[in-house]
């Protein structure tokens, strides 16, 4: 199953959950993300908590849903939005018309403060995250 997680700055919770999916259920489940505004970049506490976790950020980037929507991308099978913006956006139509969930979670990228403030948020948002995604698969 090809899934695609969506949220708009792709920086934070659907990298963080495209990598959970990929690094639990990777024998089943082929996992992707992307955001309707990409911020360009993967947040800091996101790469922090990865690593924590011992999960492999290789290839790890913010980027467009526009890069799904292609005639040439992998068909989709099930589309997760994680945030409330990004679920309330005209998503582009996904050929082959695959499922739709909404899990949202709170935004830990835009927690102001130090490290310590930030790693807890992006915590939070992962264990939320796990909750759901143990839930589902």
């Amino acid at each position: 199953m090809n899934i695609l997680v969506l949220c708009t700055g792709n920086s934070a919770r659907s990298i963080m959950l495209e990598v959970l999916i990929r690094e639990r259920w990777g024998d089943v489940h082929q996992s992707f993300s992307a955001g309707s505004k990409p911020s360009g970049q993967v947040h800091a506490g996101a790469l922090r908590l990865l690593k924590r976790k011992g999960f492999s950020m290789e290839g790890l980037r913010s980027k467009s849903w526009d890069e799904f929507a292609t005639p040439d991308a992998p068909q989709m099978d099930l589309v997760i939005t994680v945030c409330d913006n990004a679920a309330n956006e005209t998503c582009p139509i996904w050929p082959g018309a695959p499922k739709r969930l909404h899990w949202g979670v709170d935004d830990p990228a835009a927690v102001a403060g130090g490290d310590t403030m930030v790693d807890a948020a992006f915590e939070r948002a992962f264990e939320a995250l796990e909750k759901q995604a143990l839930a589902y698969f």
